[in-house]
């Protein structure tokens, strides 16, 4: 009977292990970038705001005097352009294609900057889409950088094994609404990290209510919150909640999303994403 897997590679002796083999494709940057720290951002489904958590912690942390940037993962369904107003075509040299940026200097790899137009589809097969992903990672001249986040597809698809497989994520913030299926749904992500052996560090409730101008009262719109209670019954440190805001998407349309001010909704994520950022720094030895 074959031994069962721990996933813990480096006391593995099973030979042809696909853990092993997995760990073996991580790869680096081009000589060109220096990343510090790659923190993924996943879903379990599609339209929680993922990409909007992304863009918001970007901005928190580049608010906070940190050099970042976004991979800009969800291939078929990129987002992160629009969201910060870039629009101009990708330029190469001949270490590699040079990233866009945003008003603030955020840095941007995304398919949709590789279109001549923003609304063309890219109907691309598994295969070439985790290629690409890929490539951007390692032929992106990203420079110095201290946080890359990646914006994933949702779900738990191939793509999230090829980003988890072969770039360094040190830790995953999951985003989810307050649904009972999709609070289900958070589980199989968060599982599935484990089984990677990448912590989950932060739990973002989206559209967790939605507070009157007039009274200041919250509204549950869908219902009572349950992040707390997932991110308890999962062991994940940091959860927050964020608003139904109806100026998320005026500033998303408007490429204005990193002019949100979220005044400290995402300070307990951040702290948890730089916490795991340094513990995976020290168990590297560096």
């Amino acid at each position: 009977m074959a031994e069962e897997c721990s996933h813990e590679c480096g006391s593995c002796g099973v030979s042809g292990c696909g853990d092993r083999t997995a760990e073996s494709l991580k790869s680096g940057p081009n000589s060109k970038s220096n990343v510090k720290h790659v923190i993924g951002v996943v879903s379990g489904k599609g339209g929680v705001g993922k990409s909007l958590v992304t863009s918001l912690l970007a901005s928190q942390l580049q608010k906070q005097g940190k050099s970042v940037a976004i991979l800009d993962a969800d291939i078929t369904g990129p987002s992160i352009p629009k969201a910060f107003g870039v629009n101009c075509k990708l330029t190469a040299d001949e270490f590699g294609i040079n990233p866009a940026q945003t008003a603030s200097g955020i840095k941007v790899m995304s398919t949709n900057l590789m279109l001549p137009q923003g609304d063309m589809p890219v109907a691309w097969r598994g295969p070439v889409v985790s290629g690409a992903i890929k490539q951007f990672w390692e032929e992106v001249n990203w420079g110095d950088i201290d946080y890359l986040l990646v914006d994933m597809p949702p779900g738990t698809s191939d793509v999230f094994l090829t980003v988890m497989q072969q770039m360094p994520v040190e830790a995953i913030v999951t985003v989810s609404a307050p649904q009972e299926l999709v609070s289900m749904i958070v589980g199989k992500a968060v599982n599935l990290a484990h089984n990677l052996d990448i912590p989950v560090v932060g739990l973002v409730e989206n559209m967790a209510y939605y507070q009157c101008d007039d009274c200041g009262k919250k509204h549950y719109i869908f219902g009572e919150p349950q992040g707390k209670e997932v991110a308890e019954h999962y062991s994940i440190p940091a959860y927050t909640t964020l608003p139904l805001d109806p100026k998320f998407a005026a500033m998303v349309d408007a490429g204005e999303i990193e002019n949100y001010e979220v005044n400290g909704a995402l300070d307990a994520i951040i702290e948890a994403v730089e916490v795991a950022a340094e513990a995976a720094h020290i168990a590297d030895g560096e």
